[in-house]
């Protein structure tokens, strides 16, 4: 069985990149592990991308991490720019924060009732951030987009969404579609179960295009409850929006009477305290929030006006209960987080640090005529095999240039640098990660470049 899995994840005896530092890292415990875990889980994982389909090797199961570093089952050590997909801003079992949950757990799990541990997050929250009055927490990212979506839904009496062609904003039905052919489309399921009554009511266009944004409007006059985007969409490779059209999107739903919905799952309390709002200087609707409001614990939540909030039951007639949500370990962890990050210049020195590191690897690659860019906001990135120099949508995007991220990723995991499994998923610097494991990284993605470009060639434009 280890030997099948080996050829199927890229571990058999087809050609393959060397690393230039020797053997592969080992993965025997996370090989077996895999193996088990097939028996129970769908694919072996509980959360797709963690199959490894995108990159070689067998998926790599962690033991425990610590600041920026990681280790598995095999004892390997990484310098960690996934930060579990962005939440731990702070690092890997950052003190504050654990020691705060250990007294919490220390008065129970969970009661399903109030605890003034929602109050004092709420407060924290609201008090520092101008664009939302009143605030739900729920369980995760994907059910306050969820949740966002029915209120906006209720509060206008229309049915109908707008979404952009590759933003993600979680399983729900009504947004896991994808876009069909012409310019205004309904949405197509890109997953089986979601029925296409559901799709129906999702209207998909492409990004940075306002003609087709107009468009939606004017053949469904009156039918848009709201328009959903990424505050920066990050799911499909970082695809930064200009100011302006932000601006713009803002504008043409005051137009129609329908409602801005920002999902801020990945830049909220990431770009800033006020995330992409602040950011681009953009007041939403609705913001949805996720897993970095609980210090990485399962959590999520949407905010907007008092007015509009007030249409949640058990003030309103819309619908939303959860027993976890405000769970007060959860509470008590975003907390911690959230207190650090409201210091003075936390984020000024992160950004700082992260737009430093960036600059570094894109001279690099520049001095050696490579087709690769770093894309930055904030202290997010993603290392694109391209040389365009702004990529706006995901139809900019070369696929073919994935099969350059597959060989980088493994020679990264050789030089002990972790990164998201995936060409399409974006990086994070947080603040454990010091000018030592910077220099570390960038050594590493520089020998790592130069394996990839010597032993694959330059893509093809």
């Amino acid at each position: 069985m280890l030997d099948a899995l080996k050829k199927a994840f890229g571990g058999g005896d087809e050609p393959q990149p060397s690393s230039g530092k020797g053997n592969d890292i080992t993965r025997e415990k996370s090989a077996e592990l895999y193996e088990k875990a097939q028996r129970y889980f769908p694919g072996g994982v509980n959360s797709p991308v963690r199959a490894f389909k995108s990159v070689h090797g067998t998926p790599l199961f962690i033991e425990r991490g610590d600041g920026c570093y990681l280790w598995d089952a095999d004892g390997n050590q990484f310098i960690d720019f996934c930060c579990s997909w962005g939440p731990l801003i702070l690092g890997h079992n950052y003190p504050k924060i654990r020691e705060k949950v250990v007294q919490t757990l220390e008065k129970g799990l969970s009661f399903g009732a109030p605890t003034a541990l929602e109050n004092e997050l709420a407060e924290l929250i609201l008090e520092h951030n101008r664009y939302i009055e009143k605030i739900r927490f729920v369980s995760s990212g994907t059910e306050a987009v969820m949740s966002a979506i029915r209120l906006a839904r209720g509060y206008t009496g229309r049915d109908k969404i707008i979404k952009f062609e590759g933003c993600y904003h979680g399983h729900s039905d009504s947004l896991l579609v994808k876009a069909g052919s012409g310019l205004v489309t309904f949405g197509e399921t890109s997953s089986a179960g979601v029925p296409k009554a559901f799709a129906d009511e999702t209207i998909v266009v492409p990004l940075n295009d306002r003609r087709a944004v107009g468009a939606a409007f004017d053949q469904f006059e009156g039918q848009i409850a709201a328009i959903i985007i990424e505050g920066v969409p990050a799911n499909n490779g970082l695809l930064i929006q200009d100011r302006e059209y932000l601006h713009f999107l803002r504008d043409i739903t005051r137009q129609h009477k329908a409602l801005l919905i920002f999902d801020e799952v990945i830049t909220g309390f990431r770009l800033g305290f006020e995330g992409a709002a602040a950011h681009y200087d953009v007041h939403p609707d609705i913001i949805t929030y996720g897993k970095i409001i609980g210090g990485g614990m399962p959590v999520g939540a949407y905010g907007a006006s008092a007015e509009l909030m007030g249409h949640i039951s058990p003030e309103g007639a819309v619908y939303q209960a959860g027993t976890l949500s405000g769970n007060p370990v959860a509470m008590a962890a975003g907390i911690a987080q959230l207190t650090v990050l409201k210091s003075n210049h936390f984020y000024k020195n992160l950004n700082t640090k992260a737009t430093e590191f960036v600059a570094a690897i894109q001279r690099y690659a520049t001095a050696k005529n490579y087709r690769f860019k770093v894309f930055q906001i904030g202290s997010i990135f993603w290392f694109a095999f391209t040389d365009k120099e702004a990529i706006h949508a995901a139809s900019d995007i070369d696929h073919g240039s994935m099969d350059y991220y597959k060989a980088f990723h493994r020679e990264l995991l050789n030089r002990g640098v972790y990164l998201g499994p995936s060409g399409y998923e974006v990086g994070f610097v947080s603040a454990a990660h010091t000018k030592v494991e910077l220099e570390k990284t960038k050594r590493a993605i520089f020998e790592s470049l130069d394996e990839v470009f010597r032993t694959m060639g330059a893509p093809k434009s």
